[in-house]
């Protein structure tokens, strides 16, 4: 697992907060508007949409408020329109970056992204500049027993899905897949009684960015964490590599 996706494991009690403060309710019934827009809102035909209501249910979201955003996205309801916009630039270190939001205000959601950038002393680049260094796959987090490399690969095989990697971390299993195996990989994790902890279609890094001293880490961190807490924003990927000792000194703190 990447650097950053390490410590979003470490750091995993902050969804409890983000929770009461109505931030991941917020998060949750976007993707779901967006899955429903797209692909229709039928869970069983549209695996985005299926996986975006299991996220909602597993932080407790009613099944009213589901419902509810299911039918604004498909046009039995009125509301406002919402675009993804992506953004791209660079961190302090020369850490690549692409944020990727959801809002019903472009002009505004522009322009605090920018102050965050600007405030952290980051860059913001061009369409295309960071964004050819990453590629786009599925993504998924399985965690607990089921986190085995082997069983999964088995499972995953045995039904077609196209997939490229599986690493294991104590007792979380990151999957990579082709972007185009996402519905294939939710199918046979599912068929196999698999719960799935994370799922998207991501942008992983070709390369990465190693932050060597604690110090440059904590301000990489803390700039990602602020844009991740930025209502309109989904979510946030770069090329960070924190190394273990780094990543040791850094849960020492927590």
């Amino acid at each position: 697992m990447s650097g950053h996706n390490k410590w979003s494991s470490i750091k995993h009690k902050k969804g409890a907060a983000d929770a009461k403060r109505g931030k991941l309710f917020s998060r949750v019934t976007k993707e779901i508007m967006l899955s429903a827009r797209e692909g229709g809102g039928d869970i069983n035909l549209n695996a985005r949409l299926r996986q975006a209501v299991t996220s909602a249910r597993a932080v407790n979201m009613p099944n009213d408020n589901i419902e509810r955003a299911i039918k604004k996205a498909t046009g039995e309801l009125g509301g406002a329109a919402l675009e993804e916009i992506q953004y791209e630039g660079y961190a302090p270190g020369g850490v690549a970056v692409i944020v990727h939001v959801i809002t019903d205000n472009r002009n505004r959601t522009a322009a605090d992204v920018r102050t965050i950038f600007n405030r952290a002393n980051a860059s913001m680049a061009g369409s295309g500049s960071v964004s050819w260094m990453f590629h786009r796959k599925s993504r998924f987090v399985i965690e607990g027993e089921n986190a085995n490399e082997e069983k999964l690969l088995e499972i995953l095989l045995d039904a077609g899905a196209d997939v490229e990697e599986i690493q294991v971390s104590e007792t979380t299993a990151e999957i990579l897949a082709a972007a185009d195996a996402f519905g294939d990989v939710v199918a046979a994790l599912e068929k196999s009684g698999i719960a799935i902890s994370e799922s998207s279609v991501a942008m992983i890094p070709e390369n990465t960015v190693p932050l060597a001293t604690r110090e440059d880490a904590k301000k990489v961190l803390r700039f990602i964490e602020t844009l991740e807490d930025y209502d309109d924003v989904q979510v946030v990927y770069s090329n960070l590599e924190i190394p273990d000792a780094v990543m040791e000194q850094l849960a020492a703190e927590e």
